[in-house]
């Protein structure tokens, strides 16, 4: 019924993803070549019906340090119309099919499927793609995944209303801080890559004062530059008299923009220049004919125990709408190995993040 076919055109890659749901920047061409950069070999997988495309997925192959097996990981995909089971258990099969001829102990994948829309709730339903989905994972051995690499849950700003709908869909705080930001003088350019050593001390001064570990510059500045290169990122910068005190990277593919990475001083907060500089994101993606504007991160419980929870507070006030998503799940090829794998993955991600080498 569907035929799978590999691709090693960019072009042919692009053009296809961006014409099918739930498509990712971390699905780009772009991302996969980086990663390439950095320990892990891409792979790109299209799926076809009567010549039509109606699947993708990129995987990223990374070996695993002195042995035989390597692991799988689908980043944000595969990209697919998820409300077709058909087609939903035919990519599964294969992406099965793929991690067993290729020696994988296990395959992860992390599709960009809502759950549920809103803050969690006791009664909350489900969405029906979502259910449908996370059973289908279930009746094919899929398991929610002990590592969870990217953020499950995030903050989506629609973008298709005018700007003063935009605005006035905020919390009143917000707005005001925004008009507090301009009458202070705080401004915003754009950056170039000239300006990405300034903005990665800034992001190492902001990893040292909210407490996360950054990689070496060098990985940020190959992953900025490549989608600056490439038209498909942004770099914004928030001035105060002349001192850039904050800024934000973000990622444009298809009709959705990325809040990817920002970074402050911690300078002159009195002037609001973070609020001013989301709203400057958000026009941004506008004229960029985003649709959507993902803040790209919430929490995984909605309390004050979660390390997000400050970071969620900010974000909140800009009328989106929180996401919650399906999270990622894993594939275990060989199932004794994949437990004592991930049980000591912990610990190996910990001597990775110390060595700059993790994903």
């Amino acid at each position: 019924m569907f035929n799978l076919e590999t691709t090693h055109d960019p072009a042919v890659w692009e053009r296809i993803l961006v014409s099918l749901p739930t498509t990712h920047a971390l699905q780009s061409w772009n991302w996969g070549e980086f990663k390439s950069r950095w320990g892990w070999q891409a792979e790109r997988l299209l799926w076809f019906k009567h010549d039509t495309p109606v699947a993708a997925a990129q995987i990223l192959r990374r070996a695993i340090p002195r042995t035989p097996w390597s692991f799988l990981y689908v980043s944000k995909g595969p990209a697919l119309d998820y409300g077709n089971p058909a087609l939903a258990a035919q990519v599964l099969a294969d992406l099965e099919s793929y991690a067993r001829r290729t020696r994988a102990l296990f395959i992860k994948i992390d599709p960009d499927v809502p759950r549920a829309y809103g803050e969690p709730q006791s009664s909350q339903p489900l969405e029906p793609v979502g259910q449908a989905t996370l059973d289908l994972l279930a009746q094919r051995g899929w398991r929610f995944s002990p590592e969870q690499i990217q953020f499950r849950n995030t903050v989506v700003i629609n973008l298709t209303p005018e700007p003063e709908a935009l605005l006035e869909a905020m919390k009143p705080k917000w707005r005001y801080n925004i008009r507090l930001a301009e009458r202070k003088g705080v401004t915003i350019r754009p950056g170039s890559a000239a300006d990405l050593p300034a903005f990665y001390a800034m992001y190492a001064q902001t990893a040292a004062r909210d407490g996360f570990l950054i990689r070496p510059a060098a990985y940020y500045q190959d992953v900025w530059q490549r989608f600056l290169a490439a038209g498909q990122a942004e770099l914004l910068l928030a001035s105060v008299e002349g001192q850039v005190v904050s800024g934000l990277i973000l990622f444009i593919f298809g009709p959705t923009a990325w809040y990817m990475y920002g970074a402050s001083t911690g300078q002159r907060r009195e002037t609001m220049p973070n609020h001013l500089l989301q709203w400057a994101a958000i026009c941004r993606a506008r004229d960029r004919h985003c649709y959507t504007y993902d803040m790209w991160g919430a929490p995984d419980v909605f309390d004050d125990s979660d390390r997000l929870a400050g970071v969620y507070r900010f974000k909140s006030g800009f009328g989106g709408q929180v996401v919650q998503g399906l999270g990622a799940f894993d594939y275990p090829v060989n199932r004794p190995m994949y437990w004592g794998f991930t049980t000591a993955l912990p610990r190996l991600r910990v001597w990775m993040k110390r060595r700059g080498e993790d994903s």
